[in-house]
């Protein structure tokens, strides 16, 4: 279906594609991947004929369609079905021209090609991707103008997932969905009929909805079969395989070069000598595969964990106009260290949640108790437009520490995440994940009790997401999420709050019943208290926590013996700089004595 063949394309004295090539066939659901700026969007670009290449070509089926979302929203006052059903010229040419076509034969003609794309489905094909994506039916009826960037970027998707394209080529499509609309398209994608060329960082879509996965890497293409967990575990097989055949490359190396250098001017041994100066010309070096490491997040732990509840809700009513509130009867607490990740339709009002529990809003009506002390760290993706794009990161981290050193402050950006130049890089020239680094950073500097984060891994590579986890993973305070990415909500929190209906309470189930909830309406009443009599979930979810809690007690001895080992060495240190001195023994043997049996103490202590 897709035949890429010796590409190369640069920018400026850089090299994204370097005589790459990919063959993918008809029907293939792949996933592209590779590290942020590796050149997945370009190659995109490359693939529509958008940009010429430097060699190479690209060979696509004659008449073959290719699709892509539209990179500016679609507006005007037609109403949403009616954008989505234009995407198919073909049935709209054919229907206009069966209104004025004459000829009988050209008329059975055309009424026999609209059956064969099966038009007279159109609307209800329509309205059905558009209810996926989050339009009710009188959405699908409202003029696209009244609707939000964000939102009509759905209808943009919408678009094109209705036009059925031959090769179907989606640019991080999740990134204007909610967790309802993610759960959607991946099983629209596994279904697709045609192929799919797909760039996201979503490892859930990549392990459910894609048959194989395209690694993009140092400027070339390497094909996998299976998901991403299959291609991650036969990724790190053939780099061990690299490793192994180029040490022996080099060993053999090593030999043949000792015996050229030992007779290459012994008469006896020229020959030998010289073809085995060949046979080394002729070894072409091995490359070793490049792990691409990222750098980890720095989450610092609060200073002392507070005693639960850090935050309790007491039929709490929130919203932005007291005569018409987003959310009431909200009865909610959360605990020192509870994991909440926050389910519900985008509009439903888990962003309003996540700023009246931040401190952003006050409660309309109700009471909100709050510990004095209880310090919050709240992060937003409309945030990273806040960032000064004139200052770098290391003068965001010199606004907050205005009285260290030059050497306090560089180690403490370093530590965020921005070694080297980096770090003098102004925000404006940064990458989106790296805004969002240097923003998580900011927001939990001091060191938190709670962490909310909303929507934090839009911009996050899945070696990013990865290290995103473990740090969440890591951090001893609470943390609640608003997240479209599966993978994130089930490897980073113990129990799920379900926002709709005006409210929002606890949901019993686990993200396969809340999925069924989404996708199965008529198999489920549509409540969240459905799912309560499952005891594995409520299982899951007490095992989760019991573990948590035995983590933070490990944590604890952990870092007292730390503080401990920190007091030894300099016990130790002390006493072997006094008793190296001369001067300590002319006080008598005995007190020296007394010095040398505390440092053998302190030793045995420290072991």
């Amino acid at each position: 279906m897709l035949q890429i063949s010796n590409v190369s394309y640069r920018i400026g004295d850089r090299l994204l594609l370097d005589h790459a090539s990919l063959s993918l066939p008809q029907g293939a659901r792949a996933g592209l991947v590779g590290r942020n700026g590796a050149g997945k969007t370009t190659l995109f670009r490359i693939i529509g004929d958008e940009v010429p290449t430097e060699t190479g070509f690209v060979t696509l089926p004659r008449n073959g369609r290719i699709g892509q979302v539209a990179q500016e929203a679609p507006a005007g006052p037609d109403p949403l079905i009616e954008v989505v059903l234009a995407a198919d010229t073909e049935r709209t040419r054919l229907l206009a021209e069966a209104e004025t076509a004459e000829d009988p034969h050209r008329i059975a003609h055309v009424h026999e090609r609209l059956t064969d794309i099966d038009a007279h489905s159109a609307e209800a094909r329509a309205a059905a991707i558009l209810a996926g994506l989050g339009f009710d039916a009188e959405a699908q009826r409202r003029p696209c103008a009244e609707f939000s960037g964000g939102w009509r970027m759905r209808v943009a998707l919408a678009a094109v997932l209705f036009a059925e394209p031959d090769l179907l080529l989606l640019d991080e499509p999740t990134n204007y969905l909610d967790l309802e609309g993610t759960l959607w398209l991946h099983g629209f994608i596994a279904r697709y009929r045609h192929t799919v060329l797909i760039i996201s960082h979503d490892r859930e879509l990549l392990d459910t909805a894609v048959d194989s996965i395209v690694h993009l890497s140092e400027g070339k293409l390497t094909f996998y079969r299976g998901g991403y967990s299959q291609f991650d575990r036969q990724r790190a097989e053939r780099q061990a395989l690299q490793l192994k055949l180029k040490k022996k490359q080099q060993d053999q190396r090593r030999h043949l070069e000792a015996f050229v250098e030992r007779f290459r001017y012994k008469e006896s041994k020229a020959k030998q000598a010289q073809s085995r100066l060949k046979a080394l010309a002729r070894m072409t070096p091995i490359a070793e595969m490049v792990e691409e490491r990222v750098l980890p997040f720095a989450i610092p732990n609060p200073e002392r964990l507070r005693p639960p509840p850090i935050v309790a809700l007491d039929d709490v009513a929130v919203g932005y106009d007291p005569a018409t509130p987003i959310l009431t009867r909200l009865k909610l607490t959360i605990g020192t260290d509870d994991r909440i990740g926050l389910l519900g339709k985008n509009g439903n009002g888990k962003s309003t949640l996540a700023r009246l529990l931040s401190g952003r809003l006050s409660p309309l009506s109700g009471r909100m108790r709050a510990h004095s002390k209880l310090r919050i760290g709240y992060f937003a993706q409309h945030q990273l437009d806040e960032l000064d794009p004139a200052h770098s990161a290391y003068d965001h981290v010199r606004e907050l520490m205005p009285d260290a050193t030059e050497a306090e402050v560089r180690a403490r950006a370093g530590a965020l995440g921005f070694p080297g130049k980096k770090m003098d890089t102004a925000a404006g020239s940064l990458s989106g994940g790296e805004k969002a680094r240097l923003l998580l950073g900011l927001a939990t500097f001091e060191g938190v009790d709670l962490l909310i984060l909303d929507e934090p891994t839009n911009h996050l590579d899945i070696d990013s997401r990865e290290a995103l986890i473990r740090a969440l993973n890591d951090f001893a305070g609470a943390v609640i999420v608003i997240s479209h990415d599966r993978h994130l909500i089930e490897t980073t929190m113990d129990c799920l709050w379900l926002v709709d209906a005006g409210t929002a309470k606890a949901f019993e189930g686990d993200l396969d019943d809340y999925r069924a909830l989404v996708l199965e309406p008529d198999r489920t009443s549509g409540k969240a208290s459905e799912a309560s009599d499952r005891p594995t979930a409520r299982d899951r979810r007490r095992e989760a926590a019991m573990q948590r809690a035995e983590t933070a007690e490990l944590r604890k001895r952990i870092k007292q013996a730390e503080t401990l080992i920190e007091r030894l060495q300099k016990t130790i240190q002390r006493l072997d700089e006094h008793l190296a001195n001369p001067a300590a023994y002319k006080d008598g043997a005995e007190e020296a004595a007394a010095h040398a049996k505390e440092r053998a103490d302190a030793v045995r202590a420290l072991e």
